[in-house]
């Protein structure tokens, strides 16, 4: 059965009722259900105002309206903020099934600007294709979020014509909220002790029948995100991590991320860094791969900076554990790393 509280249904279904939602004088907030990577469940309420400044600082920022091809699940805020913005624009979506791919839902589009939100995985599996990389490069732009964009990957696919914009956000603030570093029109970014402070008109309202969940997020007007992050001099954020991926090995805090992302620098994969208790160091450093070819813990190490960060395990699976959004599972994981 199709409904926004929560967002659930096709999406065809979703699209009608967010046409329907947007219409209304004064429609209740939608609900997105989501269990998130560490596997706690939650229901944010996002506001009609809030997904319109969302969606209107989006289309501002990509150079006016377009028409876009849904390849995510509708359900989420990502896929539903592509319904969305595809009503704010008048515009009717391409909505791809299993079948599909991007070079088919580009040849369906009719508009002049088009736009298409995929999650990194997605991005890295069509570079592998040579006709996937094509279509891809037709789009306008291509929006890569839900997890961190290897920059190697980012050089090849821009390499190949495609225009990477790099999004960072989070249901709580209706999706993409700051574009390659650089927040959105009415964004505001602080960081808090390492911590990654978010304000704007497109924050969410609460979540939903939990008061004092809702309260340790929301601080005067702010969102205290579970990121890490710093602004470089030129204002811009970088993400180094999220503060419950950080573990304690040996007494060193070693950011999980940021061990994956110096190993993916230099080792093109997927990788995923994670802690399990150990009776030494309290926490062992674990390096989770998805690799054909042979690799060796020493090799893995080697490309880790300072050395005290450095996995002291290795785990090669044949593919990454991820969420029904394309994010890496870290719930499973962990399990994986826990039975290796």
């Amino acid at each position: 059965m199709s409904s926004l509280r929560p967002v659930s249904g096709t999406a065809e279904e979703i699209l009608g009722l967010l046409r329907e939602w947007d219409a209304a004088d004064e429609p209740e907030p939608i609900v997105i259900a989501t269990s998130g990577s560490t596997g706690r469940p939650k229901r944010v309420l996002l506001s009609r105002a809030a997904m319109r400044a969302s969606a209107l600082a989006t289309q501002q920022r990509l150079g006016g309206p377009g028409q876009w091809a849904l390849n995510l699940p509708p359900s989420y805020v990502a896929g539903v903020q592509v319904l969305y913005r595809s009503v704010l624009a008048g515009t009717q979506p391409v909505l791809m099934d299993h079948d599909d791919d991007f070079a088919a839902s580009r040849h369906r589009m009719t508009a002049e600007r088009t736009f298409v939100s995929v999650v990194p995985t997605q991005l890295v599996r069509s570079l592998e294709d040579g006709v996937e990389t094509r279509a891809l490069g037709r789009y306008t732009a291509v929006l890569v979020g839900g997890g961190p964009l290897d920059p190697g990957v980012r050089r090849v696919a821009e390499s190949s014509g495609i225009r990477v914009v790099q999004t960072y956000g989070m249901s709580e603030t209706c999706g993409g909220c700051v574009y390659d570093g650089v927040p959105l029109d009415g964004v505001e970014v602080r960081i808090d002790d390492g911590q990654v402070l978010l304000r704007g008109p497109m924050l969410f309202s609460g979540y939903d029948g939990e008061a004092e969940r809702t309260a340790r997020a929301l601080r005067d007007g702010w969102l205290a995100t579970h990121d890490l992050g710093v602004l470089g001099d030129d204002g811009r954020l970088r993400i180094l991590g999220r503060a419950d991926d950080v573990i304690i090995s040996g007494g060193v805090k070693v950011p999980a991320q940021a061990v994956a992302d110096a190993i993916k620098a230099q080792w093109r994969g997927e990788v995923v860094v994670v802690g399990v208790p150990d009776e030494e160091w309290g926490e062992r450093v674990v390096a989770v791969v998805a690799a054909e070819d042979p690799i060796a813990l020493d090799s893995l190490r080697d490309l880790v900076e300072p050395r005290a960060w450095a996995p002291r395990q290795l785990l090669v699976v044949q593919e990454i554990p991820r969420l029904s959004n394309g994010k890496p599972d870290r719930v499973a994981v962990r399990e994986l790393a826990l039975r290796g």
